[in-house]
Parts: structure tokens; sequence; C-alpha cells
């Protein structure tokens, strides 16, 4: 299922089927996508995942460039910030493997455009946990939108969603 959304403001919820009692894992790649032009807010992205089940974990990774007013904006959406020199993909994937090989976790959410992760949901699927990728156009990777049991596409009000 792929939903592409102009704006979080105009997100309808879907009817989803039996998400009750589902534990969800979801990271969220940071420099990708918490960036001033997306203006994304983790309240929402909450909202959307809580659809498919109740989080269980929530990380945002953080480079050390992140702001004190970014880390403190994360921990006040209730997400725990993972603030870690360089690039933060290895940890975020690392992170991921780990929720992979939980047994209290049933889907695993990632909140990226990045195609880099498609072998984790790939690893996800084979160890059988629903996926969820959340990403941003422009710049989505369409394979890792098609890997994924659940792609939600969003878009910042500015660029145009393309057809």
């Amino acid at each position: 299922m792929r939903q592409k959304l102009n704006s979080f403001k105009e997100y309808i919820p879907l009817v989803r089927g039996n998400s009750e009692g589902k534990n969800v894992g979801l990271l969220v790649d940071g420099p990708n996508m918490l960036r001033k032009e997306f203006g994304f807010n983790l309240d929402t992205v909450r909202e959307i995942i809580e659809e498919y089940g109740s989080i269980r974990v929530g990380k945002v990774f953080l480079n050390q460039y992140a702001s004190d007013k970014l880390i403190e904006a994360v921990v006040n959406q209730g997400f725990s910030p993972i603030v870690v020199a360089g690039e933060t993909d290895v940890h975020l994937a690392v992170e991921a493997f780990e929720l992979i090989h939980n047994p209290n976790i049933d889907i695993i959410a990632i909140m990226t455009r990045d195609v880099d992760f498609f072998p984790l949901i790939s690893i996800a699927k084979e160890n059988g946990k629903k996926t969820i990728v959340i990403g941003a156009e422009p710049g989505f990777s369409v394979a890792l939108q098609k890997s994924a049991d659940n792609a939600i596409v969003l878009s910042h009000r500015s660029s145009p969603t393309p057809h």
C-alpha cells in the first residue's frame, strides 16, 4: 500500500485492519528527514504510525551538527535522540537490526528517503516483521517504497507532488 500526501495537514487516516496489539519500532533518519525545507512534525508522524500499532521504540538519529534546539524538540515530542559522530546510517541500521530480532516488535518503521536501507527492509520481512517506510518527495527512493509492506510519501507544500 502506498499513500501520497501533499502535506501533513491534509492527511486523512485510512482504516487499518487489526492494528490493535501490534508493537512498532520507529526509527527516524534525522539528517535526511528533519530538514527545515520539509517542516515535518514528529507528532504527526506518531499519529500516522499509531494507526498501525503502538510505538514501543521511537528513536531519532542525529549527527554531531544537530542543534540543541532540534535535540530538545525531539525529546519534547516523546522520541529518544541518538546523537552520533559522522553518518547516522550505520547506527540506524544497527538499531533496526536489533529491532528485527526483538520478539516484542511486530512492525519496523523507518522514516528516510535513502535506498541504503533497502536490505534492512528485506531482512525484516524475511524475519516475519511488517515494514513501513515514511519518506518525502523529492528524492524518496522508489525501490525502498516498493520493498516495504507500506510506504507513506510526504511532500511539503512548496514542492509539487509528482504524478
